[in-house]
């Protein structure tokens, strides 16, 4: 980064060893060393070369896209990241690079149908960074251009790669189409193959327990018309050597532990065990993880098996390999009886050995063979040669890995096979999931492979990222040939370069038997002591360190040999082709060239060289899209941001890498009018007058000295360090204007001072001066006052203490006289009261019980008679679809009432029965009750009359005498008599409570006995209604058979005597054929027998249909504000008498000619018109249609009882209309019976009405879209004008309201000539404003530009344009439009409010946004800046009090998006229709007048 001068005052950023970056403010300046007064309370001395500026006007929630930031530096992104996070805001471009941090809590609102069809087709940087919008630009692009595409996901294992994979497929097979196979969809099939993956090649490695340790690359593929024809898992790059080598507090693969935690009996089966008796998983000290059940996930696996595929017995195969894998690591070798031969070391050995040929179900010789023994094949003859222990070891272990490989390959063959692939697809869209760069203390073999895989990427990487350069200077226009292309390529070099890489010398020095891991790291030191990426640690006698792109990493060489070797051995392909086992032999099938070829060396390190050279290959044939996950913390928890570890992986991401390309180039660019806006101040005198933007920032660049800058077609672009220069320019300009203003400030608000305190001082001393003139006089008042005060209290007080000596005197006298008294007179009140507390509390007590039973009885039989109406009307319904099953169920109900009419009467009589015993014992109890209450109140008497000669007795007594003479035996005689009338009291009382009792008891069996006597009466009350409808319904159906008799009769006689011809040759006069049954009533018989003989040939009526259809094809116009086709129509099928015949084909002609009418559906005035003609015709199709029956029935007697009376008012049609209206309707509607040809016609003309509102609708919709789009957008519009003295272009941006007004009174005036029924045109605009509400709202939630106080302000004048459209257009047509926009008004009103951090949480969800969800609110709030006034949005405990209900709201629902959706159902009906309006407006409306002058329509003249 270029110099930087700073001064005291200016913001920024300097590292800081525990939270990587702080901010602060410089406050002092001494040569190359700066004071910093951070925000945290530290003072930092630093050096200019380490401190980095900080933008003060940087928006407190970020930016979208870091190429936005005015300083792109590692503080700068990282303080972006941390403060979208803190938001919630956890995807952020950099370019056409997507970060995404892990949240660690669910934010399903993300990831609904509802944003991915936001998504879809938006360009690229249009919408909030998403992953759905890399998919999107990729699909795009796939589409459009024909390139394969893939999206590179990569980050640390619990950064979120696969979530993100995931949301990627999901969007993909959205826009691709497929329809899910057997209930299930491409990317669940790939999603639900990852437990087996997981299983067999991820492990615990030092930073993350579940490590992935091979690359993974989805491929989706599509046909030529963009849909997902298949998809298969391309794996690479496995790290074989962990199957042999560990180190701690590493693990092998989880498939080993979880099989040594399977159940007891495939433990016995498989002859495992602890995973410490296995040599595989000891290396290491670590055999758990914590949290991890090993048990669960063993059988997790087997079932995720089962769902990719794998049966039974493949299963079992497999688990047999890995446990033969474990048994292998546990044969040991010891020197044999020949020279340089070995064999198993011990029984121990030798058991392993027979387990392991046991499991692959081959020769235990053999298996010896290929382990002890290796077969050289020369020219003349084949030799065998013995293996040494170490040999063998080395043998044993190769066997091992390949057999491991080879079973991971089947697994993921089998996966694809049961995905589901298509050899024939023509694009693809890959997504790459692979492990990232790995730094640990020990760092060996694999993690060397790891980074090398992860610098190839990053070279991949690093070009792209510089060809998206490239073209944003060339779409710019300006020079960049200059800019120096950082690459890694002396890297690859270094590791992979033949002769001389490290992979070449490691592969030489496994080829040498005596090469250890010292020779390997002294031929590394001579090979490259001079490589400037090569270093030798100093204290290290084997290790290396490279630097890397992401940083220095050492390694150590001890298994480096080791780990590489990895021998093609013929032996272990011959021993296990030959297996019993057809799985086993399937892993490794037979091939001519190999059995006749001995081993053949071959090296880990070179294989994965070519892997990674074939997975470029396939990346270099894509586009490649870029998606670096980030896990904020290591504690897996919401709201934690690690500075440190988040820096370390856009380290390792290749994120700061980029951000390096991009200061090499132009970090920073601005558009004209932010720059314009920014730095005019600078040289103000270039703004006078000048309007071209262009012009003005060369002008201000050439103002400030800057060289090296470039000017573009839309941007500035400024090389590093040259936005800092401005910006400390800009605060100098900024700092004198501040001074000038506040001595200017200063010195008038000093002169008004003086001047008030002049004033005020003269004011001040006149009113002193009579102020203390007036306290000498009144301090001379007080003190005569005070001395006649004086005297008066004196003698006040001597008095008053007289006096009240006086009174005290007499009151304890008073006092002590009536204390006796009001003691027996409180005793004789309480006992008093007590009786009649209790005789009221009984009687309260008595009568609230008997209120709440009779309620509780009368609110109970309601109920019940209510179900069993409705229950017996069910029955009754379906009893009546027989006319024999009617009559016997009248019989049944006769038989019914006069049964239950008996037992009625039997009721009565044990009722009165019942209430005489019950009188009478009610009697017996009142004269008892009676007598104990006389008995009470005589003992009451004598015990009262005994106190009183006691009292007497005493007071006899001389008060003088001082000793008592006390008679004993009267007072034990007393105390005698007053227990026995406590005993008696006693007794009367237990016998009035039991009194009570029988009274309660025989008032609740009454009350019982009466509720069954009302059910009864209820249900003869119901049964009696049913019989008589019963009794309606046969007198119908015996009518209607006499009537059919007769008609059968007749007609056959006519038949016979005229018509000796088919039937079917003669048709009716409207159109439609006869029925051999005919449901007319009887009266009509001869007037319709006579029609038939005189009518027409048939091409008459055919020619009369066609004269009505040719007529009304034509735009007839309207009579009465009521269309004339719709009415004409109507007439016609009525005098036809269409409606009551069982076939017709003008239904079918008048439909195809509405379908007709309707093709042009671009022209809103054609359809309108025809609109208004189907939906009045529909009405009066509604009013005069009604149900097949008889006419003539029997009017029921009105029942007398109330539930009768409300089963008749169920039953009977209502009659609201007055006698005037019926009057009129009748005129013009006539009651027909309709029979299924009509239904049918009325069920057809209701589509269409519903077809062509829904046009109308739509096409209104589509031509405000381009207007809503363009108030979308209006704010990035706005940008585009200087702000310096010009207009803001507010006339062009009212422009776009005006033309939404524009279309709203177009198609209102349309809708109003062709007179639409107003129910429709409410329904038209409620559902235009419903979409208007939408659009906005959401644009608002997804576009941070159209979210600040600006575009507040200007949508709020929009919204009361629509308002005063409402106000004229009047509640008749606009309904209740205007309360649709509800969402978009109180999010407006939030917007537009001034300080708004004072407002609280209650206040915003009470009275300010009452209908927005939380979700909604915290979208507004985090997203919102003022554009113009700076102001903050709401307070941080709000936003966390938003935070806390959001989690809790994900916790308990599903989901929760805070996008609205537009509704396009129909939201009326036919009834809503018929309702809206009336038939008496008909009375006056005249028929089409060409069809009036036709001698066949003459009938439309009455």
């Amino acid at each position: 980064m270029a110099a930087v001068s700073l001064g005291v005052g200016s913001l920024v950023w300097v590292e800081d060893p525990e939270e990587a970056w702080i901010d602060g403010e410089v406050i002092e300046v001494n040569g190359d060393n700066i004071k910093i007064a951070s925000t945290s309370g530290k003072t930092v001395v630093a050096k200019s070369s380490n401190v980095y500026p900080k933008d003060a006007e940087a928006p407190p929630c970020g930016v979208d896209d870091m190429t936005k930031l005015a300083y792109l530096h590692e503080p700068g992104v990282l303080n972006n990241l941390r403060s979208r996070y803190d938001i919630n805001e956890i995807y952020t471009y950099t370019g056409s690079i997507l970060i995404a941090v892990n949240p660690f809590t669910r934010l399903p609102h993300l990831y609904d149908s509802h944003m991915m069809a936001q998504y879809k087709g938006a360009a690229f940087g249009e919408l909030s960074p998403h992953p759905f919008a890399v998919a999107d630009a990729a699909y795009r692009v796939m589409i459009n251009e024909g390139i394969s595409q893939s999206i590179l996901v990569s980050g640390e294992s619990g950064a979120g790669k696969t979530e993100s994979t995931k949301q990627l497929m999901r969007y993909l097979a959205y826009m691709g189409g497929r329809a899910s196979t057997d209930g299930r969809s491409v990317e669940q099939k790939v999603l639900e193959s990852n437990p087996v993956l997981e299983a067999f090649g991820n492990a615990k490695t030092v930073r993350n327990n579940n490590s992935s340790r091979f690359g993974k690359f989805v491929e989706i593929q599509f046909d030529q018309k963009g849909r997902i024809s298949g998809a298969a898992i391309r794996t690479y790059l496995l790290e074989r050597s962990r199957v042999c080598q560990l180190s701690d507090p590493e693990r092998n693969y989880h498939c080993f532990y979880m099989l040594c935690a399977a159940p007891p009996e495939d433990l016995k089966r498989y002859k495992v065990g602890d995973p410490k008796t296995f040599h595989y998983l000891n290396q290491s000290n670590c055999y758990q993880i914590d949290g991890l059940d090993e048990g669960k996930e063993y059988i997790a696996t087997r079932t995720a098996m089962d769902v990719v595929g794998i049966n039974s017995e493949e299963q079992d195969a497999i688990f047999r390999v890995v446990a033969a894998i474990l048994h292998l690591g546990n044969i040991e070798f010891a020197k044999g009886k020949e020279m340089d031969s070995s064999t198993p070391k011990d029984d121990k050995s030798w058991f392993h050995l027979k387990t392991a040929a046991e499991l692959f179900m081959c020769d235990v010789k053999a298996l010896e063979d290929s382990l002890c023994k290796r077969v050289i094949v020369t020219r003349d003859e084949t030799i065998t040669k013995w293996l040494d222990p170490e040999a063998a070891a080395v043998s044993r272990d190769a066997l091992a890995k390949v057999v491991y490989s080879r079973l991971f390959d089947w697994l993921v063959d089998r996966i694809n096979s049961s995905i589901g692939q298509d050899p024939d697809s023509k694009y693809i869209i890959g997504v790459l999931d692979i492990y990232g760069f790995e730094s640990f203390k020990t760092n060996s073999f694999e993690q060397f492979c790891i980074n090398l895989t992860n610098e190839k990427l990053q070279q991949h990487f690093n070009q792209h990222v510089f060809k998206m350069e490239q073209e944003e200077y060339t779409k710019e226009e300006i020079n960049w040939s200059y800019i120096e292309f950082i690459d890694n390529q002396d890297i690859l070099d270094l590791i992979e370069k033949k002769p001389g890489g490290i992979i070449a010398l490691l592969d030489e020095a496994c080829m040498f038997p005596r090469s250890t891991h010292e020779t390997f790291a002294q031929k590394l030191y001579q090979t490259f002591k001079n490589h400037k990426r090569f270093a030798k640690p100093k204290l290290a006698r084997s290790d290396f360190t490279i630097c890397h792109y992401a940083g220095d990493v050492t390694y150590q060489t001890e298994l480096f040999l080791d780990k590489n070797k990895d021998y093609v051995i013929a032996e272990h392909q011959a021993l296990l082709s030959a297996s019993t086992c057809s799985f086993v032999a399937s892993l490794f099938p037979t091939s001519s060239d190999e059995s006749s070829k001995s081993s053949k060396f071959s090296s880990i390190g070179t294989r994965f060289k070519q892997q990674l050279q074939q997975l470029l290959e396939t990346l270099s044939s894509t586009e490649p899209h870029y998606i670096r996950c980030v896990k904020p913390n290591n504690l897996l928890k919401p709201a934690i941001f690690e500075n440190h570890n988040v820096l370390q992986q856009l380290r390792c991401g290749g994120v700061l890498e980029a951000i390096r390309i991009s200061c090499a180039g132009y970090p920073t660019r601005k558009p004209f009018d932010e720059f314009v806006d920014r730095f005019g101040i600078l040289a103000p005198e270039v703004l006078d007058g000048n309007s071209d933007e262009i012009r003005a920032c060369k002008m201000l660049l050439e103002k400030a000295g800057l060289e090296g800058y470039q000017i573009g077609k839309t941007k500035v672009f400024l090389r590093a360090g040259q936005m800092a220069e401005l910006d400390a320019r800009r605060t100098e300009v900024l700092g004198r204007s501040a001074s000038i203003i506040q001595r200017k400030v200063r010195s008038f608000i000093a002169q008004k001072s003086y001047i008030l305190l002049k004033r005020s001082a003269l004011q001040i001393q006149s009113v002193c001066r009579g102020q203390l003139t007036r306290r000498i006089y009144e301090n001379m008042r007080r003190e005569a006052s005070s001395i006649r005060i004086q005297r008066n209290l004196r003698m006040h007080i001597a008095r008053k203490g007289y006096k009240e000596l006086h009174s005290s005197a007499v009151s304890i006298q008073t006092g002590l006289r009536g204390m006796a008294a009001r003691d027996e007179l409180r005793f004789r009140r309480q006992t008093k009261a007590a009786i009649l507390i209790q005789s009221h509390c009984r009687k309260f007590l008595a009568r609230l019980h008997f209120i709440k039973a009779k309620k509780g009885a009368v609110s109970i039989q309601c109920a019940w008679r209510g179900k069993v109406a409705r229950k017996e009307l069910r029955k009754l319904k379906m009893a009546a679809r027989e006319t024999g099953a009617l009559q016997a169920a009248k019989n049944k109900l006769e038989k019914q009432v006069e049964e239950l009419t008996w037992r009625l009467q039997l009721e009565k009589r044990m009722r009165s029965d019942l209430e005489e015993a019950k009188t009478q014992e009610n009697a017996k109890l009142q004269s008892a009750l009676q007598d104990m209450q006389l008995q009470f109140k005589e003992t009451k008497e004598l015990l009262m009359k005994e106190r009183e000669i006691a009292k007497k007795v005493v007071e006899t007594v001389p008060v003088i005498q001082e000793v008592p003479v006390v008679d004993h035996e009267l007072t034990n005689k007393l105390a005698s008599e007053n227990e026995k009338l406590k005993a008696l009291v006693s007794s009367l009382e237990k016998k009035i409570d039991d009194a009570e009792k029988k009274y309660e008891e025989s008032n609740k069996l009454s009350e019982e006995r009466l509720k069954q006597a009302m059910d009864a009466e209820t249900k003869i009350i119901q049964l009696k209604t049913a019989m008589q409808s019963l009794q309606e319904k046969v007198s119908d159906m015996a009518s209607e058979n006499q009537i059919l008799r007769q008609k059968g009769f007749s007609t056959t006689a006519s038949r016979v005597t005229d018509y000796p011809q088919t039937p079917d040759a003669k048709a009716m006069t409207n159109g439609h054929f006869g029925n051999e049954e005919p449901q007319t009533p009887a009266r009509n018989l001869t007037t319709e027998f006579d029609s038939k003989a005189k009518r027409p040939p048939i091409d008459r009526q055919h020619e009369n249909v066609d004269a009505l259809i040719e007529c009304v094809m034509k735009d007839i116009g309207f009579s009465q504000g009521k269309p004339v086709a719709a009415f004409t129509i109507y007439k016609c099928l009525i005098h036809w008498k269409s409606f009551e015949a069982e076939r017709t084909s003008v239904f079918d002609r008048l439909i195809q000619m509405i379908g007709s009418a309707i093709e042009d559906q671009d022209n809103n005035e054609h359809m309108a018109y025809w609109l208004s003609n189907a939906s009045t015709l529909l009405f009066l199709l509604q009013r005069s249609i009604k149900s097949d029956g008889a006419n003539s029935v029997r009017k029921p007697t009105p029942p007398t009882s109330l539930f009768g009376r409300m089963t008749m008012g169920f039953r009977s049609s209502p009659s609201t209309v007055n006698i005037a209206a019926a009057a009129a309707a009748l005129e013009v509607v006539r009651q027909v019976e309709a029979k299924y040809p009509a239904l049918l016609f009325k069920q057809q003309l209701t589509a269409y009405v519903e077809k062509m509102y829904g046009i109308i609708r739509d096409n209104l919709k589509k031509e405000l879209g381009s207007f809503l789009t363009l108030c979308i957008q209006a704010p990035r519009a706005s940008k585009g004008v200087l702000r310096s003295g010009r207009s803001f272009g507010k006339d062009a941006q009212s422009n776009h309201w005006q033309g939404i007004i524009d279309c709203l009174n177009n198609l209102l005036n349309t809708l109003k000539e062709n007179f639409v029924p107003p129910i429709i045109v409410q329904k038209i605009f409620t559902q235009i404003f419903s979409y208007i509400n939408v659009q906005l709202f959401n644009s608002l939630l997804l576009r941070r530009e159209c979210c600040t106080f600006s575009n507040g302000e200007y949508v709020k004048a929009g919204l009361a344009e629509l308002e005063l459209w409402c106000c004229q257009a009047k509640e008749e047509y606009a309904g209740s439009a205007w309360d649709e926009l509800k969402h978009i008004r109180q999010a407006v009103g939030f917007l537009v409010i001034h300080q708004k951090y004072r407002i609280s949480y209650d206040e915003i969800i009470n009275d300010l946004c009452p209908i927005l969800s939380v979700q909604q609110l915290y979208r507004i709030c985090t997203l919102y800046w003022d554009d113009n006034y700076n102001t903050r949005s709401v307070s941080p405990d709000v936003i966390s009090s938003m935070r806390i209900l959001m989690t809790e709201d994900s916790n308990n629902a599903a989901s929760s998006s805070f996008l609205l959706d537009d509704n396009s159902s129909i939201p009326f009906s036919v009834d809503d229709l018929s309702s809206s309006l009336q038939v008496k407006e008909f009375s006056d409306v005249k028929p089409a007048v060409e069809l009036a002058e036709n001698p066949a329509f003459q009938f439309l003249h009455e």
